[in-house]
């Protein structure tokens, strides 16, 4: 049996724990024997039993502070959430249910924050041409300063064509949040950049949307935002310059070029950067790939409490 570790300020999402531990009240023991007071509901890529979230919470005094929303639809496998956005009226109203289920949990589990992450768009053509460019970017990998000739090029042209091409959808997502938002005024609405090349959510419809809906909070990603900044895309400073003062949470992680979720320490990330900018207010959770164990998690850590976090 591991020696319980001294408590410490950040959150875990429960996505560090992969599909180790299939029930919830598993996970938030052993987030609260490695020293977490707090805990998020994370991703997963397969369904976790959530019986005894309660009683787990009361017997460990764990606070739930977040959850990230994630349904994934049966036949094809992407995020119900991602459809909020969708040209088809069809695939909203039941992304928008879908957000509604969450909204119930979250009040019956008393979680005060959810979590949306960007969507993609719902051209097929230029999701292909972005899937081809992502696995170029992990076969090729990319120089020291980032993504360079024709690869940059390429990267560039789709992310410009994206942002062209999905005015429309764009706005489909922000009536959807809004939606959201009324319904559910006590919970706090965070949006936060996805993981793909044909994201929605670049750096400029972020702010419109951030704009436009002054009830949503932003919420960063290190690792995600790290990735697209070596492919050529706006910056990790770029990001916190706009969005810092929206930001309530954070999810911290290591990141090189062509991965994210790694320990603090093993990736290409400037954290005393991310230090300097994020609020002293804002919900740091620990979001590191399933793969790596409990040492990691602890190294990472004590990493980030010596870079100022």
């Amino acid at each position: 049996m591991a020696t319980p570790s001294i408590p410490n300020e950040f959150t875990l999402s429960t996505t560090c724990f992969g599909d180790r531990l299939s029930k919830v009240e598993d996970q938030v023991f052993a987030a609260a024997a490695m020293g977490f007071r707090n805990f998020e509901l994370g991703l997963s890529g397969v369904p976790v039993t959530m019986d005894g979230l309660c009683d787990v919470r009361r017997e460990t005094n764990s606070v739930l502070v977040s959850m990230v929303a994630g349904c994934r639809d049966q036949h094809t496998g992407e995020m119900v959430i991602w459809k909020l956005a969708s040209e088809d009226e069809g695939e909203r109203e039941r992304a928008l249910n879908s957000m509604r289920r969450h909204l119930r949990l979250a009040e019956a589990w008393k979680c005060p924050r959810i979590i949306v992450r960007g969507t993609r768009i719902g051209d097929l053509e230029l999701s292909g041409r972005a899937d081809v460019l992502a696995v170029r970017v992990a076969k090729e990998g990319l120089g020291r300063d980032g993504a360079t000739g024709a690869l940059a090029k390429e990267i560039r042209k789709v992310a410009g064509e994206v942002h062209k091409k999905g005015q429309k959808q764009l706005e489909h997502l922000c009536r959807g949040l809004h939606t959201i938002s009324k319904e559910a005024p006590d919970l706090t609405i965070c949006i936060e950049p996805g993981e793909h090349l044909d994201d929605l959510l670049n750096i400029e419809a972020m702010g419109w949307l951030l704009d436009d809906l002054p009830s949503l909070s932003y919420w960063h990603d290190v690792g995600q935002i790290h990735m697209r900044e070596r492919q050529g895309l706006p910056t990790q400073g770029a990001w916190l310059d706009r969005f810092a003062s929206r930001m309530v949470g954070i999810h911290l992680q290591d990141a090189s070029a062509t991965q994210n979720e790694l320990p603090v320490g093993l990736g290409e990330v400037d954290f005393k950067l991310i230090a300097e900018y994020t609020p002293k207010n804002a919900i740091r959770v620990l979001e590191i790939e399933a793969s790596h164990g409990r040492a990691e998690v602890l190294t990472s850590v004590q990493a980030l409490m010596n870079l100022g976090f």
